[in-house]
């Protein structure tokens, strides 16, 4: 009776840390992607005509991030019923929005004026128990155009 007190206590916990955990990344997305709104980043693999002063350069954006227990718990009893695993789904929107960041900052610091051709990368890097997603990495890469 005390192992299972304790369990819902430490997943109770695990809720709370990683709601807390989540809501201020996303703040802190949100505060980025708008003061990086005014460098374009699309998916077009032609660059913008008509500026032949500008050189073209690989900028990159990496992330790393973990899932906590609360959500892999609750991904694990939707494994067995089926549906949507939404505690994935905000863990890759989270890993994709702050990649595509760190490459817009790689690219604001060369002071480009666009990134062109971004593409992204998503690997699951650690495989928890039962293989379940433990962690996963998202790479954003894109070609910058810089004044010469």
């Amino acid at each position: 009776m005390y192992d299972l007190i304790l369990f819902f206590v430490l997943l109770a916990l695990g809720y709370g840390f990683g709601r807390y955990a989540e809501a201020r990344h996303y703040k802190s997305i949100r505060k980025r992607e708008r003061a990086l709104n005014v460098l374009p980043a699309i998916a077009s693999r032609v660059p913008p005509p008509g500026r032949p002063d500008l050189h073209s350069q690989l900028v990159t954006g990496s992330v790393v991030i973990s899932v906590d227990y609360f959500k892999r718990f609750l991904a694990s009893l939707r494994n067995i019923f089926g549906g949507r695993i939404s505690s994935y789904e905000t863990l890759l929107d989270r890993a994709r929005r702050e990649a595509i960041l760190r490459m817009k900052q790689e690219a604001k610091y060369l002071d480009a004026e666009f990134i062109f051709n971004i593409k992204m990368e998503t690997a699951s890097i650690h495989k928890g128990h039962g293989n379940s997603v433990g962690s996963v990495e998202v790479l954003a890469y894109g070609t910058a155009l810089i004044p010469t």
